[in-house]
């Protein structure tokens, strides 16, 4: 009897555990949907926390960061389990977050790392390598200017993503470090797109009115580069060939305009932070921790010939992406 009373008793505090583990409340303040990339890191994350059997709680930010302050004192409000959150620029965060800390909420940081993270309390970090990404896409491309015999001056333009956002700083400071190693390449223009590819497309049509010759466009996301292509070939120019184009993030529709000859190549950035995060939390529920160092995905760099070696502090050796086109999720 006293053996039939200990496994209900087990069974029972399994059960409560099971039922505690699905009845978590899990939300989400995304920045807004600028991007493809934003939108597969979105549905992404969105997919594997409702398939984890938790409730989500999701707020869009629309780019505005006083939506995102709002929505996360919501979260408070509501006394939600977990936070989840990427904001929109590096900086004005530390008031909010510290309210979400004294609240005792976990909080779980995705994609891009506030200025005050060294002051918050935070779980686990996953974000990409920034400033290794803007390294990368620079020296693909002096790899491959070499590995096609041009080594004259080249005129190059950077097009920025969203001002103050960390992707937008990191992958500049990588960017002009990376400069720093091609004398060969002259700066000629730096503008923000703000990562749409609407703004990319102006801001390009704007520079070939401006400036006299760009023989190398760096887009620190696709949407622009892909927006700028529009530009050039309204122009009259023809992308790819006289003007060799970067990208940024490795979405699909870059590897599309890689394969018609429209792009030369893109970095990856992975959005699919979906597993992470429920791997994470459940590490939480657990009782394990993790240390402050932002978790980097493995990522790659995807082109039209392959074979260039273009890594900073992490070797890597594009792939075609030709060769891979069938296996990208997003």
């Amino acid at each position: 009897m006293k053996k039939v009373l200990v496994l209900v008793l087990s069974l029972v505090l399994v059960l409560g555990l099971a039922a505690n583990a699905s009845a978590l409340t899990v939300a989400f303040s995304q920045i807004g949907q600028e991007s493809d990339w934003r939108t597969a890191n979105t549905d992404n994350v969105k997919a594997a926390i409702e398939e984890a059997g938790w409730e989500l709680v999701y707020s869009d930010g629309q780019q505005k960061q006083e939506n995102q302050i709002a929505a996360l004192r919501s979260f408070i409000t509501q006394g939600v389990d977990y936070i989840l959150f990427t904001g929109v620029v590096n900086t004005g965060w530390e008031e909010v977050l510290t309210e979400v800390n004294d609240a005792d909420i976990p909080l779980l940081l995705l994609d891009r790392i506030p200025d005050c993270a060294d002051v918050i309390d935070y779980k686990v970090a996953f974000g990409g390598d920034f400033v290794e990404e803007g390294y990368r896409m620079v020296k693909w491309a002096g790899e491959y200017l070499k590995s096609i015999g041009r080594d004259e001056e080249v005129n190059v333009v950077i097009m920025e993503g969203t001002t103050g956002a960390s992707a937008q700083v990191d992958r500049t400071t990588g960017n002009l470090k990376a400069l720093e190693e091609y004398p060969n390449m002259k700066l000629v223009g730096q503008q923000s797109g703000n990562f749409t590819r609407a703004e990319g497309q102006a801001v390009m049509e704007s520079w070939l009115k401006s400036i006299d010759k760009i023989d190398v466009l760096f887009a620190q996301n696709d949407d622009m580069a892909l927006g700028a292509i529009d530009a050039i070939k309204a122009a009259g120019l023809v992308p790819g060939q006289d003007i060799i184009i970067v990208g940024c993030d490795s979405v699909k529709a870059a590897f599309e305009a890689i394969v018609a000859g429209d792009m030369n190549a893109t970095i990856e950035c992975t959005p699919l932070y979906g597993p992470f995060v429920i791997d994470a939390i459940n590490k939480l529920e657990a009782g394990e921790e993790f240390d402050k160092t932002v978790i980097h995905p493995e990522e790659g760099v995807y082109d039209c010939v392959g074979g260039i070696e273009c890594g900073g502090s992490v070797a890597v050796t594009s792939v075609k992406a030709a060769d891979v086109i069938d296996q990208r999720q997003y």
